[in-house]
């Protein structure tokens, strides 16, 4: 099944018939989902909040982990998809055995945790060799080429929202982000060589890794 099936499905407004959910962070799913390695078995979504993400790579994994520090939301998350294990805890000291997920993503989270490069560093830990690790944040503008696509990102949040209707989820968050998009490309470059950095409109930045190695096969 391919991520855009899985977009069409598990995206959709309970309340709303077909009509899919939208918003900033749903917005962008499709980067890790077309992320997912040919032949990944498992997946975890870190700081996976009402579950939506979780839901959709559910869809093309077969065992999908969700993880979240709030315990209401999960309450959410847990309507979304019966075959996804949602644990309540913290990414960075559960017990997950390291180099377990084939793909690990996390949209909109690492600007909760405290510890960026520490943060990172168990990303990278927790990816299976030859898995992909995939985040997609928020961060705070500090440069004119910033404030020059955020722009533009006001002008694509306005129609989208107006097309599509802006779909308010109920996880927590923090604002302003703790980190300029420069403090957090420059974590990247330190704790994940190799790794895309990029900015997106609509207040995002995307980071793609690819941990060296080759995946083995499943006993």
């Amino acid at each position: 099944m391919d991520s855009h099936h899985a977009r069409s499905t598990a995206a959709r407004d309970p309340d709303g018939g077909d009509r899919p959910r939208w918003n900033h962070n749903i917005h962008y799913h499709r980067l890790i989902l077309d992320a997912v390695p040919p032949g990944a078995r498992t997946a975890l979504d870190i700081g996976t909040g009402n579950g939506l993400l979780a839901a959709e790579l559910s869809e093309v994994v077969e065992r999908v982990t969700g993880i979240d520090a709030d315990a209401e939301v999960l309450r959410s998350a847990r309507h979304e998809a019966s075959n996804v294990s949602f644990v309540h805890g913290d990414v960075l000291t559960h017990p997950f055995a390291p180099e377990s997920f084939d793909l690990v993503g996390s949209v909109a989270t690492l600007h909760h945790l405290p510890d960026v490069e520490g943060a990172l560093r168990r990303c990278a830990e927790l990816t299976a060799p030859g898995g992909a690790l995939v985040i997609v944040g928020l961060s705070r503008t500090s440069r004119v080429r910033e404030f020059a696509l955020h722009l533009r990102g006001l002008v694509q949040h306005r129609y989208l929202s107006h097309r599509r209707g802006l779909w308010e989820h109920t996880a927590p968050t923090v604002w302003p982000p703790p980190h300029t998009y420069v403090e957090i490309e420059a974590a990247v470059r330190r704790e994940l060589p190799g790794a895309t950095f990029r900015l997106l409109p609509m207040w995002r930045y995307a980071v793609v890794w690819r941990k060296p190695g080759r995946r083995s096969d499943p006993a």
